[in-house]
């Protein structure tokens, strides 16, 4: 009789173990740190995420897999290869930045924000979100999701006696548990279909389904693909993303708008291209039509916020993700059609790891603004140059990156490559989409950029920046600034290995 005891590869899993393990050790922390002394369970979270951040380095020799069948052992859970190790890289280092801007936004706060819990909270989102991508069945893609998903939404509503903040928190909630509810509905009919739940086993017996189960499974696609296309903010399941950025405090706004996407993207693409493969046909143009009715609508709203209006600097990054998720689902809409589905998810992945560092920038210099201008209005940031020149200049590229304009050549060699992507596909149509709202964006990317320059209105607002924002603000603008150089490293890096 075989044994079904098994050894755990804690080098493969050490990224998610430790944010996850230093989460537990910062909430037990908080019982015995005085009020006084709040401020280091902070950077004890920052030393965590950065020690996890480096656990990465010893996976990249070799793929590692762990919790694998004890009569299959080519069949496991988890999966430390390529994909996972850019996807982890994304979600710490992410989650990294953003801890930087958490330290100073609670400090800030004025004991507003529960320290403990806040970081508690924040540390075990990213366990999930770090987890979700090496996950291989799709019971541990559900649970990472749902532990990625979760503390998001007591994160959102965590500032006392804020409304708004319980307002965002409560349609947050609800709308993701819905998503949630139905990506579940689809999982079982799969499950009921294959009988299995790892992905490489249900790609295996999808093909052979009986006649009669035929339709039950299409429509455990249709359904699962529901619940990760709201993670993603797709339209019509985006609703919840301008509301819930202006409630949340400000560096949860970013984490969400990067990690909380990799998170959506990841498995969008597990469950498609690596699970279901077999129904392209099914999710292909359900994609496609996902991608220009996102993009469209994304760029539509940002271009309709007016500078005076309130928060319109968070609404306008708001909708200006939700434009960007539609970029990100061309090349997963494009995988359904292409001989070389590896490419395409490449393409992804670069434009994540592009958009993912442009954008946390920008909602860094949107939370030093903020600081001082306490509505983070579009028409605060006028002449922001005179009182801030570097602040400004990195805030200019933070937003031409994400225009695709240089001197953000990394933002132009993104969308360059995904535009290949729906181009080798046969996907022309979706391209002259994607150009069109191109476009679109460039107007309310440079109407920004060029308030930044333009000569203040009465006396400037002068901006201390802390050492953390300080560091936040520099790491992104180094990061884009190193990649508009040498783009070539993203092709590199995101040589997935996944097939």
């Amino acid at each position: 009789m075989s044994s079904l005891v098994q050894s755990v590869d804690w080098l493969a899993i050490a990224p998610p173990v430790i944010a996850a393990v230093v989460g537990l050790a910062v909430l037990v922390a908080d019982l015995f740190v005085g009020e006084a002394r709040k401020p280091l369970l902070g950077w004890f979270a920052v030393t965590g995420l950065a020690a996890a951040t480096l656990m990465l380095l010893p996976l990249l020799d070799a793929d590692r897999s762990t919790f694998c069948l004890v009569g299959d052992p080519g069949v496991c859970s988890y999966t430390a290869d390529r994909f996972t190790l850019v996807i982890q890289f994304l979600v710490l280092g992410g989650a990294l930045l953003t801890a930087l801007l958490s330290v100073t936004a609670l400090k800030d706060a004025d004991k507003r924000l529960p320290e403990g819990e806040y970081w508690f909270l924040f540390l075990s989102s990213v366990a999930g979100a770090a987890l979700l991508p090496a996950s291989r069945d799709l019971a541990t893609l559900v649970v990472a999701l749902e532990v990625a998903s979760l503390p998001a939404f007591a994160l959102v509503g965590l500032r006392h006696g804020d409304r708004k903040s319980s307002e965002a928190a409560l349609k947050f909630f609800l709308s993701s548990v819905t998503a949630t509810a139905v990506s579940l509905l689809g999982i079982s009919f799969v499950y009921a279909a294959t009988g299995t739940l790892h992905l490489t086993l249900v790609a295996e017996r999808v093909q052979t389904v009986d006649g009669q189960l035929h339709t039950l499974a299409q429509t455990g696609v249709v359904l699962t693909l529901v619940g990760f296309a709201f993670k993603t903010a797709a339209v019509p399941f985006h609703f919840w993303v301008p509301d819930t950025y202006v409630g949340a405090p400000l560096p949860i706004a970013a984490y969400l708008s990067v990690i909380g996407k990799a998170v959506g993207f990841t498995g969008l693409i597990l469950v498609t291209v690596v699970a279901l493969p077999s129904y392209a046909e099914v999710w292909g143009p359900a994609l496609a039509a996902l991608a220009a009715l996102t993009m469209t609508v994304g760029n539509v709203g940002a271009l309709g916020q007016q500078a005076t209006r309130a928060y319109s600097a968070v609404r306008l990054l708001a909708w200006s993700s939700v434009g960007q998720a539609g970029y990100l689902l061309v090349p997963i809409a494009a995988a359904a059609y292409s001989g070389d589905a590896e490419k395409s998810i490449g393409s992804t992945l670069a434009y994540a790891l592009m958009y993912g560092a442009v954008n946390l920038g920008a909602f860094a210099v949107a939370a030093l603004v903020g600081r001082t201008k306490l509505l983070n209005r579009v028409s605060d940031y006028r002449g922001l140059y005179t009182s801030s020149p570097l602040t400004a200049l990195l805030l200019a590229f933070f937003l031409l990156c994400l225009a695709g304009l240089p001197p953000g050549i990394i933002g132009l060699f993104a969308k360059v490559t995904v535009f290949s992507a729906a181009v080798d596909a046969g996907l022309g149509w979706l391209a002259v989409v994607m150009a069109v709202n191109v476009v679109i964006a460039l107007v309310y990317y440079l109407r920004w950029t060029a308030l930044l320059f333009r000569a203040p209105d009465g006396e400037p607002a002068v901006h201390r920046v802390p050492a953390p924002l300080t560091a936040a603000i520099a790491l992104t603008g180094v990061l884009g600034i190193a990649l508009s150089g040498a783009p070539q490293l993203i092709l590199r890096l995101t040589d997935t290995g996944l097939f």
